[in-house]
């Protein structure tokens, strides 16, 4: 089953703006913190935050959104339900 993964950090707005499009959407989340996981940061290439990661069932990377993009988000939203 597919999942989404959300790295953010505290006191992001951007993050919050993310997090507010998927509570919207009842998408549930992976969220990580990548200065308190830095090895699942590095492993997925994490530089800033937020970035919304769909990862497969195998934890492949599928796609990903960086930033607040609303139209990104939806898409990745309607991937994750199909």
């Amino acid at each position: 089953m597919s999942k989404l993964i959300k790295f953010e950090k505290e006191n992001c707005p951007a993050c919050t703006m993310v997090q507010n499009v998927l509570d919207a959407n009842e998408v549930i989340v992976e969220k990580v913190n990548p200065f308190e996981q830095p090895k699942l940061a590095v492993e997925f290439g994490i530089s800033s935050v937020p970035v919304t990661i769909l990862v497969d069932d195998e934890g492949k990377e599928v796609t990903r959104s960086i930033g607040f993009k609303p139209g990104e988000l939806e898409e990745i939203i309607n991937q994750l339900n199909n």
